[in-house]
């Protein structure tokens, strides 16, 4: 049974209170559907009274907002400014267009460029790039903290916004500065730091993956002793591994299925250790399939977050708080650096760019020279 009482746009379904309101015509361009509805969480009357009231309240400043920007500026004409109408791209068609350029195939990159702009679009506007301001800015960070993102993910977020509308600004030879550039990020103390994995763990690590011995457990091995990404191994096809050369090897390159970081992710890397074990036990099992791991990967994407999320809590359960998949890297260059492993040639085993005008120049070191040290830390 359901009772509509109004004005208060209440309705009583199965003991719990909603609220119900036909969307008014002058505001329906912005919306989906013509009727809002939804629960008030309440079986209190009084309770969906006030609530309802609230929310009524708020709905209509909110629509008022939509009516002013319909309506004429009065005595507009009067106005004397020097100002130049803002031809530049909205900002949810700089997304579309950044994507066109940059984001191909890889699911999880255009969905996070998308949900980025979908951010400032729905805190400034869906407005010209080059309309914010700095201070607009400051208030799209802080919008972001009060999500209760970290700062770890509120800079990851501008970085995508920055990426976004400076490449479209190249794009269509738009002169000036980006709004997002240089915002101040102030030291909350909730970033959170990667720990290495200890030696000791790392041996506990690779002793229970033989021990399990399957799928998830692989892919772990084959990055205990690689120092690969999660999303590069996860991403990998069985036609990587390359078993039967004189240095058994993994060739990290991109995929339809799976973009790399950067180009300086594109490298090849010897197999030893736990690394050689598990590229061995997992091309033995792929029954021809094209993808090493299939299952965290297909045809229509890598599910790196997937897998993430699993191994993680894999990793807690085995070792204990404080570790993560992304641990393995920050211990690879630990381990490299004890074996006294040239900076260079570290940077070329984890993929780092090192940011040096050099870097580009020449073919990088051979195979055979990195087995040398990579067997060095093999455990």
């Amino acid at each position: 049974m359901r009772n509509i009482s109004n004005p208060h746009h209440v309705m009583n379904r199965a003991g719990i209170f909603y609220y119900v309101l036909r969307i008014p015509a002058d505001v329906g361009q912005h919306y989906s559907v013509k009727r809002l509805c939804f629960s008030l969480r309440t079986k209190s009357h009084s309770q969906a009274m006030r609530t309802a009231s609230s929310v009524h309240q708020r709905l209509e400043d909110y629509w008022l907002g939509f009516r002013l920007q319909q309506m004429d500026i009065p005595a507009i004409h009067l106005v004397k400014t020097d100002d130049v109408e803002d031809t530049s791209p909205l900002m949810m068609d700089a997304v579309e267009m950044y994507l066109s350029i940059k984001g191909k195939d890889d699911r999880t990159f255009i969905r996070t460029a998308r949900r980025n702009g979908e951010y400032v679009a729905k805190v400034l506007g869906n407005r010209p790039i080059t309309s914010y301001s700095s201070s607009e800015a400051a208030q799209f960070r802080d919008w972001c903290f009060g999500q209760g993102m970290n700062i770890n993910t509120v800079k990851r977020v501008f970085a995508s916004v920055l990426s976004i509308i400076n490449l479209t600004m190249r794009e269509h030879g738009i002169e000036g500065s980006n709004a997002f550039s240089g915002t101040f990020m102030p030291d909350r103390g909730d970033a959170t730091t990667r720990q290495p994995i200890p030696i000791d763990k790392l041996r506990i690590i690779q002793q229970r993956c033989k021990t399990t011995d399957d799928e998830p457990r692989w892919l772990v091995a084959l990055i205990s002793d690689t120092g690969m990404r999660l999303s590069e191994a996860a991403g990998l096809a069985t036609e990587d591994i390359v078993l039967d050369a004189d240095i058994p090897h993994v060739i990290i390159r991109p995929h339809p299925w799976r973009r790399l970081k950067t180009k300086g992710s594109e490298r090849i890397l010897p197999l030893v250790g736990a690394s050689l074990w598990a590229a061995e036990r997992a091309v033995g099992a792929s029954q021809h399939s094209p993808y090493l791991f299939p299952r965290y990967c297909n045809d229509k994407g890598c599910k790196a977050n997937s897998a993430s999320a699993a191994l993680n809590k894999w990793l807690k359960q085995t070792i204990g708080n404080g570790y993560v998949m992304h641990s393995f890297r920050h211990s690879m260059r630990d381990r490299l650096r004890a074996a006294n492993c040239p900076s260079e040639m570290i940077d070329q085993i984890g993929g780092w760019s090192s940011g040096k005008v050099g870097e580009g120049y020449g073919e990088g070191f051979s195979v055979s020279s990195i087995k040398n040290f990579m067997q060095k830390i093999a455990l």
